[in-house]
Order: structure tokens, then sequence, then C-alpha cells
């Protein structure tokens, strides 16, 4: 079957509502959703050898294979079918459709599940919707995905209000907190978090970085990000500049760098160039 739908059309819906035009982007999306679900029907059946995504960059597909251990063929659909989804969740918050909106970035995270925001958005509609325990799974599993400080940042500063409000554990809450702010100082939501833990707990605050996040270990969070992704960053980083991209290279190391400090990213550049310098040896 062929798929009528081009990334025009998507970006075209994405266009209509950056400009606020809810009610002609809600139309065309739902059409575009329509058109993509029979092609889906059609062409993209997953089986235990094959499964389709539409990630955003090869990036996205190394660090799915590495972080999933994913053992099938990784098909990439035609269009990115996850925007058409996340376009509709946008559209129906607008209409303060929210169950409806959650169940379109549940797809979204099917045919994209590496994308942070999609998972932080359908957190927060979990949450909105009254099911904290989804709110608080999703913001954990952000944190052996996120690529990025804001995400990592963001999730913590979730789990610590999680920790505050439902699980009752104030050094846990703390230590959320604390970790928040290594990855993003200067964020708002993270000093709003900041100051409920200063407020409602200020014994924990005072505990050591040991204490506090041998706490967090018990309630099953990691305390830092994601090592797989941060060596997924660098593999690209130096498949880029191999392939002459210094901007792309440049932009993926500064990522590696934010994410787990600049001394492990170093170490981690110095491994991955020596290991592929080592196969490049026994290649030849």
């Amino acid at each position: 079957m062929d798929l009528t739908i081009t990334v025009a059309d998507i970006q075209q819906a994405e266009n209509l509502l950056a400009a606020g035009d809810i009610d002609r982007a809600l139309s065309v999306l739902e059409q575009l959703r329509d058109d993509a679900e029979l092609y889906m029907d059609a062409e993209c059946e997953t089986t235990d050898k094959k499964q389709f995504f539409s990630f955003e960059s090869d990036f996205e597909r190394l660090a799915y294979r590495r972080v999933e251990h994913d053992p099938r063929e990784l098909v990439q659909v035609p269009v990115p079918f996850d925007r058409i989804y996340s376009g509709l969740a946008f559209a129906y918050i607008q209409k303060q459709q929210y169950e409806k909106a959650r169940d379109m970035l549940m797809q979204a995270v099917r045919w994209n599940p590496m994308s942070c925001v999609y998972r932080l958005d359908l957190a927060e509609l979990f949450r909105a919707t009254g099911n904290v325990q989804e709110w608080a799974s999703l913001s954990h599993s952000v944190l052996e995905r996120a690529s990025d400080a804001s995400a990592v940042a963001h999730a913590y500063t979730n789990l610590g209000a999680f920790f505050l409000e439902e699980g009752k554990n104030p050094a846990a809450a703390a230590a959320c907190a604390r970790l928040a702010t290594r990855m993003l100082p200067s964020d708002e939501r993270v000093m709003r978090l900041l100051e409920r833990v200063d407020e409602e707990c200020p014994d924990a605050v005072a505990e050591s970085d040991e204490r506090l996040m041998s706490q967090l270990e018990l309630e099953g969070v990691p305390t830092s990000p994601s090592a797989e992704i941060a060596v997924c960053l660098i593999m690209c980083a130096t498949d880029a500049a191999a392939a002459g991209d210094t901007q792309e290279a440049t932009r993926l190391t500064l990522k590696a760098r934010d994410l787990i400090g600049a001394k492990a990213c170093e170490a981690l550049v110095k491994l991955v160039r020596e290991s592929d310098a080592e196969l490049a040896r026994e290649r030849s």
C-alpha cells in the first residue's frame, strides 16, 4: 500500500498549531492519523523479528537498541508518525480533552520511545487525570533514556515532588532536588522543588550526599544519568566527525558533557577513539 502522507503535510498541520488555529489543525491532523493508520494496518505488522518506529535520528535508533536490548529488525517508517500523534495531543490539550490527549501521546511514545519530551508530557497528563503512579513511572523511565540535562532535571523534579506528596520519603525527595540542581540549577521547576524541600523537610536537606543517594537507590531510582546514553552520544559524535560533520560532532559531544560532566566525557571520548582504532587495526 502506498503512503499518501508526506512530511510537508505534517509540517503544515504543525504550522497551524503554532499559529493558534487549533480547529483547522485538529481537522487536518485527524485526517492524517486516519490515513496513517490505514498504512500501519497494511504495512507495519509487528512480529517477533521486526518492529516499526519513527526515530528522529540515528542516535535515537542506536540508543533504543542499547537501552531496550531489542534484537528485532528496526524498520524506519517513511514519515514521522509520532509527530502526528504529538500534534493531536497538543490540539486536544488546547480543547481541554485531556484523556484524548493522553491516548495520543501514548501513541507518540510507541512510535518514538526515545523521545523524553513525549514521556514527560504524557507523565503530566497522567498526573492531571489522577494517575500519580504512572506520572512517577514515566518520569523514572526518562532517566535511562534522557540525552540532555533538561530532561534529566525535569524527571528528578517530578520524582522529588512524588516522594514529597505520595512516597513519604523526605530523604529521597531531597536527593532528587540535589541531583536536579546539579543538572539545571537555574530552572524554575527545580527551584520550586528546592523551596518545597527546604520548607517541608529541612532535616533531610542537611544530610550528606551518601545518605541521601542511598535512600534514592533504595527507591530504585538511579542517581546519575545513563552511561549507555552518553556512550551513544559519543559514538554518534565520532561517526559525525569521521563523515566531516564537525558541527554535529560538536553538538553531540557537548550534550554528553552536559549529561555526565566534562571529565567523564573526556574519558569516554578517549575510550571510544581507542576502541575504534583497535577495531580498524583488526580489520586491516
